[in-house]
């Protein structure tokens, strides 16, 4: 029972480690999209800017996004390859296959991560690439970079060879000590954003300053803040899904501390019993032998 006990106190210690680092990766993946939200605004402006420039009056905004009836989805769904996250890669697959099967267009699906990938190949659809699971919050720019090189998808702009098509992100994203899987459509652009960020009021105070004007090039302008509002999107959704799987670890760590406590109770409630049992025998056994040897009366 020893033996035991010492088991369960290592294994306890083992978990707590586990949690102190789940807890700590959240930290830093939220930060990071914390982090990124003033430059999210920045951009979110400059196209706003651009939007007005290329389409002043808003006809196309209103008028929404056309696409050819061939035109393809291309889905990129972040999964986990890290274990004791539950049912992470499960619940996003779900999620993802759901929404694609009401879509009309066929799909192309990306996988982020090879459990992912072996999820959505049980599941009928078979990804047409994959990508690694980023380990930190440095590989993110190289997880995006590498998304945005594969995934050949028009920004609407007029500009590149890129096939026109949609392209859509399925990732889980924390809510609190939890998560739940949620989709995002990048391509082409929403056209009620669109408008939005046209009548967007410029920050500043106009009688102070003159609203800012796209010089040169509008539509060049305007790809570049596109893909920039690409990679801003996707590092955030890549940031989320790895917070979403240390907080599904971290829950997962706190069971186990939490059953791992209730067994070390049990443990040294037993040993003490069967403890006092071993002296209570001794105990009859000296009060026994000394009536045994006591001289009769």
């Amino acid at each position: 029972m020893r033996r035991q006990i010492g088991s369960a106190s290592g294994l306890k210690s083992v978990v707590r480690t586990m949690k102190a680092s789940a807890a700590s990766a959240i930290g830093q993946y939220e930060k990071s999209v914390a982090a990124l939200a003033d430059y999210a605004r920045t951009v979110e402006l400059g196209l706003g800017v651009c939007l007005r420039a290329a389409d002043p009056d808003g006809a196309h905004a209103d008028a929404g996004p056309t696409l050819p009836e061939d035109s393809v989805v291309h889905a990129v769904v972040f999964g986990s390859d890290q274990g004791l996250v539950g049912r992470f890669n499960e619940v996003v697959v779900d999620h993802a296959m759901a929404h694609l099967g009401e879509l009309p267009a066929q799909a192309q699906v990306w996988a982020v991560g090879e459990r992912v990938r072996a999820r959505l190949l049980d599941a009928g659809l078979p990804p047409v690439g994959s990508f690694p699971v980023p380990g930190s919050v440095e590989l993110i720019t190289r997880l995006v970079g590498q998304i945005l090189l594969k995934v050949q998808v028009s920004d609407g702009t007029g500009g590149g060879d890129r096939q026109a098509g949609t392209l859509m992100l399925f990732y889980n994203r924390p809510t609190g000590a939890s998560y739940e899987p949620v989709s995002q459509r990048l391509l082409p652009l929403d056209d009620h954003w669109q408008r939005d960020l046209t009548r967007r009021p410029w920050p500043t105070a106009r009688s102070l300053t003159p609203l800012p004007e796209v010089l040169g090039t509008g539509r060049q302008a305007l790809r570049a803040f596109i893909r920039e509002h690409l990679f801003v999107s996707l590092f955030r959704a890549s940031a989320e899904s790895l917070a979403s799987e240390n907080a599904s670890r971290l829950a997962a760590m706190q069971r186990a501390d939490r059953n791992i406590g209730e067994l070390l109770t049990d443990l040294h409630a037993r040993f003490h019993r069967t403890r006092q049992s071993g002296i209570d025998e001794e105990l009859f056994d000296v009060i026994a032998g000394f009536d045994a040897m006591a001289p009769q009366g």
